[in-house]
Formats: structure tokens, sequence, C-alpha cells
């Protein structure tokens, strides 16, 4: 049985395996493929597109124990990674702030495409990272329909933003344009907002769980279908993995007698904004949200810290509901807020 190092709570120890796996590491580009194959030490560049990817399975065809790890790099992994999954490979989609520290940590200062293709071998054999649940057809329309609405809703706000800087009479015609996109834009989110409608309604346990999760006061359907989408893991992790995901978990900042204060860090930021549109409306209209925002602030604490702190403590309600199958409770969810002010 061989030994490996693994990351735990981001302290190296060492864990057994028994199954190695031959690890290649692929350095995502927009329109290139570099893959460093750590078993044979060769590197090769592929097309970011349907023939390069095929290309690549086919090469890797006869790799029984073939595990791959890339980077998130802002969607350009999206289509090998899928292409990679659907043959049947082990494929770990990892943060790209990671293994750039571990090549820091490893000496190598510099930084090419070919150097990060070899550094993620690295760091797959090391690490093991575990393998990336990839979205399905349709949970990626769904997610793609959020984010784009997302996107309109910020194009909006500007909108409205020029609106009110337009009101000479030189610049009429400039005003005239804006409200005509202002009203397309309207339309075309509510357009959206029925698209992702019947999307989030095509599956029984979609449908279920929007329904859970919007039993809380706070959450309406926007929120509720952005959380299926984008955290998908809601309900299957524990209560600091969860929180940790999101980018809710506090970390410590201490050094030998100096305490220094805790801060969230990192996590996916578009379920953040959710949750914290969902907090917003539920410090006043959510009665256990409320008392446990209003007794942090009782204690003292900032505005934006309570914010937060009742941010992670409703996310780890709704991973409960949808774990336990049961609906919001103000009675029952109450003795979770009275639990965090003790």
């Amino acid at each position: 049985m061989e030994l490996r190092l693994c990351s735990l709570n981001g302290m190296l120890q060492m864990a057994p395996t028994s199954a190695p796996y031959e690890w290649i590491g692929i350095d995502v580009g927009s329109k290139q493929l570099d893959v460093y194959d750590k078993v044979h030490q060769r590197h090769r560049c592929y097309g970011n597109d349907a023939a390069g990817i095929a290309q690549l399975c086919q090469d890797l065809s006869n790799r029984a124990h073939c595990a791959i790890v890339c980077e998130a790099s802002g969607g350009y992994e999206q289509a090998v990674a899928h292409g990679l999954s659907e043959q049947g490979f082990r494929v770990s989609v990892v943060n790209g702030q990671r293994v750039r520290c571990f090549a820091k940590a490893t000496g190598t200062l510099a930084k090419t495409d070919k150097i990060d293709a070899v550094k993620l071998a690295e760091f797959g054999a090391l690490f093991a990272p575990k393998a990336t649940i990839l979205a399905s057809a349709a949970q990626q329309q769904l997610q793609d329909c959020v984010h784009r609405r997302q996107q309109l809703v910020d194009d909006l706000a500007r909108e409205k933003n020029r609106r009110k800087q337009l009101k000479s009479p030189r610049r009429r015609w400039m005003a005239q344009e804006v409200e005509a996109h202002i009203e397309w834009l309207e339309k075309r989110i509510k357009q959206l907002d029925e698209q992702i409608e019947q999307l989030s309604t095509q599956q029984q346990q979609w449908r279920e769980d929007k329904a859970l999760l919007t039993s809380v006061k706070g959450i309406g359907p926007v929120v509720s279908t952005g959380l299926l989408a984008y955290l998908p893991e809601l309900g299957q992790c524990g209560n600091k993995q969860i929180a940790a995901l999101v980018g809710l978990a506090p970390f410590n900042r201490d050094s030998g007698q100096y305490r220094g204060k805790r801060s969230t860090w990192g996590g996916r930021a578009m379920v953040r904004s959710l949750l914290f549109m969902a907090t917003m409306v539920a410090i006043r209209h959510n009665p256990p949200v409320k008392a446990y925002y209003q007794h942090l602030l009782s204690q003292g604490k900032a505005k934006k810290v309570a914010l937060v702190a009742c941010a992670r403590k409703l996310l780890v309600c709704l991973n409960a509901m949808l774990k336990q199958r049961t609906p919001w409770q103000d009675e029952r969810y109450s003795a979770h807020f009275v639990r965090a002010e003790a």
C-alpha cells in the first residue's frame, strides 16, 4: 500500500491509497489545451474545440487508470471537462490559486502554459483532488439562464443610473435611446424569468427542493433557483463544508499571543450574492433571523459582520432543510439561532 500526501483543513498529512492514478495536467486556454502526462513525462497541445477534445479522448482511450486535473478558467474548461467525463475519465477541476501557490512553494516562480500543465499534474499526484461532479445538460442550461439574467439585471441598473443623468433637453435623444434599452432589458429579463421557471420545474427533485427553499421568508423564486443551479451540494454536505463552499466560513488569523479578526474568504461569489439578497429580506421579515440579527447588534457587532453571520446561519438551516426534507418552521429553526447566541 502506497502512502501519499493529502490536504485536510489546509494542513498536510500522510494518507494511504491503494489505487494510484496516472495524473495528467491540462492548462486550459481559450483556444489551446496544454496537456502534460506525468507518467510518460510528455507534453502535447490540442485545440480547445470539438476536434481537439475528441483527439485528446482518443489518445487517452487506452489509459484505464488515468485521472485529469485542470483549473477553473472562467468557463473555458467546461468543454474539455465534460468531454472527458462523458468518456469515463476522472476529472478534477481545481482552484487555480491553489495550484499557483503550490508551484511557488516548490520553487517554480516562472509561469507559462507548459509549466502550468506540469504543476497541475504534480498537484494531482500529490493531493489527489476529488473528482468534480459536473452539471448535467439541464443544470448547465439553468445555470446559464440564471447567470444571463444577473448580467441583464446589472445592465438594467446601469442604464437606470444613466437615465437620471440625462435630464437636459439637449440630451433628449440620448435619453430616448437609454429608455428604449431599458424597455428591452425589462422585457428580456421577464422572458428569462419565465424560461428559468419552466426549466426549474422540469425535474421532480428540483420542484421539491424549490418548494422547500421558498418556504423560508426571504427566499423567492429567483434566489431559490439560483441556489439550486450554483450550489447543487446543498443538502448533501456538513454545515462547515457548505459554509466553506460558499465562502461564509470564518478563518482564524492568530500567531503566538496575537489574535486577529476572523474573516471569510473565497467561495462562490454568485451564491453569496443570492444569499445576501435573501438575508437582507430575512432580517426584516423572518422572525428567527431578525431576532438573531438584533442580538448580534446588541452585542456590539458591526452591521456587516452581523449580516454575514445571519447569512451563514441561514445557509446552515437551508442545508438542514434539504437534508431532512422538511420545510421551514419558525419554531423549529429558532433553536438553531438561539444556540448561536449562546
